[in-house]
């Protein structure tokens, strides 16, 4: 009875966390449901890695501090319904900054683009529309949540305003090509059939045939004189003069035939 206890808090925090996980929004891109762009939900599917992440910066404008916090399609616990990118002030409602009900994503070769749209509409700016947040995810493959920092607030404008934002994250760059070129794959073919040549015949030569030494490299006495020629032919093309050069004559020279000093033995006879 007390392990049933002891369990339920845990199996009731379970329950509530996969039903608000079934229930949480997700991106709906813009533009008619069930024609969406193949490369669009692409591009959503690289960025799932991120769904379980909220992040946030703060930006100071003179005496008064906004927190911005944005989710990978998700919804944002402040903003309520569809909230994607949230703008709060001290003792004020939240700001809608964009919802991801009205998605779009594009990309390029290190850098994906995510923009919510459809946020809470403007006061006395850019035409009273509606509130565009842009948050450009550039590539690093070291992190997967790099800092979250706000470029600009774009506002001076009569329409087509936005939001700013940037971040670093490994989900942005592209993947790695792995292929191997023709010339990699003849190199490893032909290093592998050397590798099952040697050990295959210094097996063979020494469990079968019994030799030892230098005799168990498979026929050896072949590579012996393969050796033997290709030191010829690189001496027959890379010797610098040519062989068996007959001895030159060389003559006596004249200082050589220069009479040497006669010794007299005159005083060796008796007297």
């Amino acid at each position: 009875m007390s392990l049933a206890h002891a369990c339920l808090p845990a199996v009731l925090l379970a329950l509530m966390t996969t039903a608000a996980a079934a229930g949480e929004k997700e991106c709906d891109l813009v533009g008619v449901k069930g024609s969406e762009s193949k490369r669009e939900l692409a591009l959503l599917k690289r960025l799932e890695p991120l769904a379980n992440y909220s992040f946030t910066t703060d930006i100071e404008n003179g005496s008064e501090k906004y927190t911005y916090t944005f989710r990978v399609c998700r919804e944002t616990a402040a903003g309520g319904e569809y909230s994607g990118l949230v703008q709060e002030v001290e003792k004020k409602k939240p700001t809608v900054v964009g919802r991801i009900n009205e998605t779009h994503v594009a990309s390029g070769t290190e850098w994906i683009l995510l923009t919510y749209k459809g946020g809470d509409p403007y006061g006395s700016h850019c035409g009273n529309e509606k509130r565009k947040a842009m948050v450009m995810i550039t590539c690093n493959r070291k992190t997967l949540t790099g800092p979250f920092t706000m470029v600009v607030e774009e506002r001076e404008k009569e329409e087509e305003c936005f939001y700013l934002f940037e971040m670093e994250s490994s989900v942005a760059c592209p993947p790695v090509d792995s292929r191997l070129s023709v010339g990699s794959i003849l190199l490893i073919t032909f290093a592998s059939l050397v590798a099952v040549y040697i050990i295959g015949g210094f097996l063979y030569q020494r469990l079968v045939v019994g030799a030892k030494g230098m005799e168990q490299f498979p026929h050896f006495a072949f590579w012996q004189d393969m050796g033997n020629l290709v030191a010829d032919g690189c001496d027959f093309v890379c010797r610098s003069k040519p062989r068996n050069v007959p001895t030159a004559y060389r003559g006596v020279g004249d200082d050589q035939l220069s009479e040497e000093p006669e010794e007299r033995d005159d005083h060796l006879l008796p007297m």
